[in-house]
């Protein structure tokens, strides 16, 4: 569901077709937020074109907790439900998990330099003119160069964008994550609930 029209897979056609097919082919499926992007395909396009050159540059791990951080911040069910599966599937058991998104200080699972990405991106998504230098320094203490800093910052600042975009027009994540653990799930929705199948 979205507040605004989207454009069908039967009626798609030229760039919204080929953002269809492609989405598609990648994933397995045709994300809800592939839908909300559907009346302006170039603009998803560079969005992605962004979110990859950041990705590339960066950890995955480290970008994973950055964007949970800011997604948590901004109240983004879609974002955090996506990319805490990532997390589960890659790096994290589920019950540490939700111990990192209850409270990722206090978690128990995380390095000092984790928990300093985590804080640098939730200051970043939650009010951008409350990082301090010291901020930063923390980063450099842990051992983060600058462009590793940038890369932080660069990952929780297009994650704004993107789940702002997707809550503003009401999208809904998808019904699979409806599939999750139940005490995961419900820790990982934290704004708008998961699409009915």
């Amino acid at each position: 569901m979205t507040f605004i029209e989207t454009v069908s897979e039967q009626e798609a056609t030229g760039l919204t077709a080929e953002l269809y097919a492609r989405e598609t082919e990648a994933l397995g499926h045709l994300p809800n937020f592939t839908r909300a992007f559907s009346q302006r395909p170039d603009v998803y396009a560079a969005w992605r074109g962004l979110n990859r050159a950041i990705r590339h540059n960066m950890d995955l791990r480290r970008y994973e907790l950055a964007t949970i951080a800011a997604a948590r911040r901004l109240r983004s069910s879609y974002c955090m439900l996506a990319h805490g599966s990532v997390l589960i599937k890659e790096f994290m058991e589920p019950e540490v998990l939700r111990a990192t998104v209850a409270d990722h200080r206090t978690a128990g699972a995380l390095s000092p330099e984790d928990m300093a990405v985590m804080d640098l991106a939730d200051k970043v998504a939650d009010d951008a003119t409350s990082v301090q230098q010291a901020d930063i320094d923390r980063l450099r203490s842990a051992g983060l160069s600058d462009q590793d800093i940038l890369d932080v910052v660069l990952a929780a600042a297009v994650r704004c964008f993107f789940s702002k975009t997707l809550d503003a027009l009401g999208v809904e994540p998808d019904s699979k994550y409806a599939e999750l653990d139940p005490d995961l799930r419900e820790s990982l929705t934290v704004g708008r609930p998961i699409a009915q199948p």
